[in-house]
């Protein structure tokens, strides 16, 4: 089961780019090094460390103890790799709250217009595997969060079976949203 995070500084921590793809390689991978993430996110080793302290210091990331080759050698892992429950609305009714969740969405919503002009845009001839997916379906409320959970069920399940640092992976990124089409939203707020 999913962390459920309700504070909202740990909803800014996790809004910083450079933290939230620490995370997410963490999540594909297992547990790394600063300077393994360094290489795999092209930033300096200073930096991935420095921003694996600040996760450690909001309790979404831990010493991976008995990975290192000594007591020098930092390993990091995830501190629980099911990963976390953002319930943004609840947080936005705490003190500082809507400023995070505000800092957090620009920041998600950045990286999520990336992922679609580069889903669009790359070529097919590089040999990576690319498929973007639009869909329409009519469902009740209750039948989108079953269909997210079974959904998140599946992937999961290929976190598990995937995770590792074999160098013939890359890590991919697989972004879905299940929601009404905007023309559909005026009518539930006209009921």
């Amino acid at each position: 089961m999913k962390r459920h995070v309700h504070d909202p500084t740990v909803l800014r921590a996790i809004a910083h780019p450079v933290r939230n793809r620490i995370l997410g390689e963490l999540s594909a991978q297992g547990p790394l090094r600063a300077a393994d993430l360094s290489a795999e996110l092209g930033v300096p080793a200073n930096q991935a460390s420095f921003h694996l302290r600040q996760l450690a210091k909001y309790g979404l990331v831990e010493e991976a103890v008995g990975e290192g080759r000594d007591r020098r050698d930092r390993v990091w892992r995830l501190a629980d790799e099911t990963g976390l429950d953002l319930d943004i609305t609840e947080m936005e009714k705490q003190p500082g709250g809507a400023a995070a969740a505000a800092v957090f969405r620009s920041q998600a919503a950045g990286w999520a217009h990336e992922l679609v002009d580069t889903a669009y845009s790359e070529s097919r001839r590089d040999g990576v595997h690319r498929s973007i997916t639009d869909q329409t379906l009519r469902l009740t409320p209750e039948e989108a969060r079953a269909l997210t959970e079974e959904l998140s069920d599946v992937l999961n399940a290929w976190v598990r079976r995937t995770r590792g640092r074999d160098p013939e992976r890359l890590t991919y990124s697989y972004l879905a949203m299940l929601q009404p089409l905007p023309d559909q939203r005026a009518k539930t707020d006209d009921a």
